[in-house]
């Protein structure tokens, strides 16, 4: 194993599959995590004092001038960030919002209803979710997309009001790309003390049916914490990409997108996956030459690039189902042809023109993706996380005549004979 520099690892042949291990091993969502007692403290505070606990975290993590006057964000506020944003900002949002809803109003389940014989009626209701959180990242950042990645989901599924938390001072791109996707409230309230808000209900902050969007290690906790009184998308971890390389790809454009990825948080991480020594080559001298150049630097080189080079295009494609990354970029020829082989990804970006940041911003799938190698079983945010099914069943006398001794039966073998009863007091 050859270390290049702080942050970039190539990984020997016979060293892939022990580095693949420390790969699942450190995506696995520690259940006790030194944060959790403090996480646990903080809802059982604002679950007991409501915006009295949410003005005292605020004051001790973000903001030292805050009050209680200051959570929730009002129509001048709003009005006010829009005078703050230029013409371009509002044009690149209009677009992203566009493709985003378009590629959400796909997804929409139907609802079904069938007539069986005997006037047997069966079917499924889809419902929308009444009442939602979402929470936005902030702070130092502005994060505009994650509003529109979780907002406009629940707005195509039909949700009635979408209530936002994120930490102050929140940025004016913010503000109005909540504004534009019609977010019902806004409150400046983030961490762990924003998630027991939305869970339990403040004075100021409504309780919700369900929190989606990412957040840090506090967040994530909290949203652990809290699953069951209220429903979560998913627990979040570190943001990773996995490209597979063949002998044609383009290092600067390998070296770069692998950059991407890492500045997000110290703990991301990226791998590369060719069977060419000169893609290994050249890629690594192009990060070495990129990286100097990137405001993050100091992030990037607390997290980890990783390059295995594998004999064939068969062993990249297991190791890649095997660590099941975030995003998944397939630089080869013709990337359609594997796709089939693709079993374990949260988004897959085809050819060397469809990098991570397109699927971020504008193409229109959800950028809220399973990460922690839970692309194995968890999809993509999307509409389905914000509607709910109902199943349906209408028996008519004669229906429930021709199966009811049935239905004794199997209640009999179960020994639930309340049930069994349930059944034969119309028959007996």
């Amino acid at each position: 194993m050859l270390y290049l520099a702080v942050m970039l690892k190539i990984v020997e042949k016979s060293k892939i599959q022990s580095e693949i291990n420390l790969i699942l091993a450190r995506q696995s969502f520690k259940l006790d995590s030194p944060q959790e007692e403090t996480v646990k403290g903080i809802i059982r505070d604002v679950s007991q004092r409501g915006n009295q606990a949410l003005v005292e975290y605020t004051q001790k993590f973000d903001l030292k001038d805050f009050s209680a006057e200051d959570l929730e964000i009002s129509s001048k506020e709003v009005e006010k960030a829009y005078k703050k944003v230029d013409k371009t900002f509002r044009a690149a949002l209009t677009k992203a919002i566009q493709n985003i809803t378009a590629y959400h109003q796909k997804q929409k389940p139907d609802e079904w209803f069938e007539t069986l014989p005997l006037d047997v009626v069966l079917g499924q209701r889809v419902l929308p979710l009444e009442k939602v959180g979402i929470y936005v990242p902030g702070g130092k950042a502005a994060y505009p997309s994650s509003v529109l990645m979780s907002a406009i989901p629940a707005k195509v599924a039909g949700v009635k009001e979408i209530i936002m938390v994120s930490p102050p001072p929140i940025k004016p791109q913010v503000l109005v790309a909540a504004s534009e996707v019609g977010v019902s409230a806004i409150y400046q309230v983030g961490g762990a003390q924003a998630v027991a808000a939305l869970a339990f209900g403040t004075e100021t902050v409504p309780k919700v049916d369900k929190i989606v969007g990412p957040g840090n290690i506090y967040v994530t906790l909290a949203k652990k914490a809290v699953f069951g009184l209220v429903d979560i998308d998913s627990l979040a971890g570190p943001s990773n990409v996995l490209i597979i390389a063949d002998q044609d790809a383009e290092p600067e454009f390998l070296a770069a997108d692998l950059l991407s990825q890492v500045e997000h948080d110290p703990d991301s991480f990226a791998i590369l996956i060719t069977s060419s020594p000169k893609v290994v080559e050249e890629t690594k001298n192009e990060i070495e030459k990129q990286i100097n150049k990137l405001s993050r630097k100091k992030i990037i080189e607390k997290a980890e690039i990783l390059i295995f080079l594998v004999e064939n295009m068969k062993k990249a494609i297991e190791i890649s189902n095997q660590i099941a990354p975030e995003h998944l970029e397939l630089q080869i020829g013709s990337p359609q042809r594997i796709l089939e082989q693709i079993k374990n990804a949260g988004a897959v970006f085809l050819g060397p023109y469809s990098p991570v940041p397109v699927g971020d911003y504008l193409a229109g799938p959800n950028h809220i993706l399973p990460t922690g190698g839970t692309a194995r079983f968890a999809s993509p945010l999307s509409v389905y996380d914000f509607v709910k099914a109902q199943s349906i069943v209408g028996y008519t006398k004669p229906a429930l005549k021709n199966i009811w001794k049935e239905i004794k039966l199997l209640a009999e073998i179960e020994g639930l004979d309340a049930h069994a009863r349930a059944i034969d007091v119309r028959f007996s």
